[in-house]
């Protein structure tokens, strides 16, 4: 009978240590002085992770932290907010949600309920209305009970303006926007002060960036020569780990330049879409995480969109 009771009792001690070692465990690490950054994992989004599968970033001020992006649910945001409290008695005053991602905005509803401004660019509005609700339906799927408590919770504060500088408790932000990239609203907020970029889904380093229905490849280039143009010391990407701007140029700029001038080339000689998408070279973009399984999309979609351009 002892037996039997030590052997229970070393099978829930497992499975609780199971259980909490499988636990998301968000962490700020510093990137410059007073800001901060936490690196979510590079794959899917899974129970396991809870959606956290992106980086978010945090900017402390005397007057009030802004947290840029929000998580990807209810729950994660209340981690996010036990997160920063281990690193200032400062409140979160101000989100920036800098897409239209559910892990950029679905912990809007938790920062709101506790008194945050929430600011995005106006472009991230139509989408978070056209796809928020099956972004969450499929959220749930993975997450579960995980997911419970999560409400769509909107922006308060559009910004319209291609440029707009914000100084929050003292700290310059400047949040430039060129007409999206992996989303519509997808923004990229800079601190000219830190000399460090958060860029959102504009920036994919060490895995592959994936090309949606609502992307813009062009606006995407774009608004990547913005970040060139500002040359920051300090990139913190929307998925990878932080980085400067060589890797960002090799890892994002590159794949989404090579894969416009063949699909450019492919459209203006006539060719189809499925030979298009078989003759483009891959080669130099399998090492990142993800590229067998996104590129073909990719490649479609890119075909399409110079189709329309």
């Amino acid at each position: 009978m002892m037996k039997l009771k030590f052997r229970i009792a070393f099978v829930l001690a497992a499975l609780t240590f199971s259980a909490s070692a499988m636990a998301l465990d968000i962490r700020f690490q510093k990137v410059a002085e007073g800001v901060y950054a936490f690196i979510g994992e590079k794959g899917a989004r899974t129970y396991d992770n809870e959606g956290m599968n992106a980086n978010i970033g945090l900017v402390v001020t005397p007057a009030g932290a802004v947290l840029i992006d929000s998580g990807a649910s209810y729950r994660t945001a209340q981690q996010i907010a036990g997160a920063v409290k281990k690193l200032t008695q400062q409140p979160v005053k101000w989100v920036i949600n800098t897409g239209g991602q559910d892990h950029r905005w679905f912990g809007n509803g938790y920062f709101k309920a506790h008194g945050a401004e929430i600011i995005a660019h106006f472009d991230a509005q139509a989408d978070m209305d056209a796809r928020g609700g099956d972004q969450l339906a499929g959220l749930k799927t993975t997450l579960k009970e995980r997911a419970d408590g999560t409400v769509l919770t909107l922006p308060t504060r559009y910004l319209s303006d291609n440029d707009t500088r914000l100084e929050l408790g003292g700290v310059v932000l400047e949040l430039k926007h060129r007409g999206g990239a992996h989303t519509p609203g997808d923004t990229i907020v800079w601190l000219p002060q830190k000399n460090v970029l958060f860029t959102g889904d504009v920036v994919y380093v060490n895995r592959m960036l994936g090309i949606f229905p609502m992307s813009n490849t062009r606006h995407w280039l774009e608004t990547f020569a913005v970040i060139e143009q500002l040359n920051p010391a300090i990139i913190v990407p929307g998925h990878g780990d932080v980085t400067g701007l060589a890797t960002a140029q090799a890892d994002t700029r590159a794949y989404l330049a090579a894969l416009r001038k063949h699909m450019k080339q492919a459209v203006d000689d006539g060719t189809d879409l499925s030979t298009a998408v078989q003759t483009f070279n891959q080669a130099p973009y399998m090492h990142l995480l993800n590229a067998a399984d996104l590129m073909p999309g990719n490649s479609n979609r890119t075909y399409l969109e110079l189709e329309q351009e």
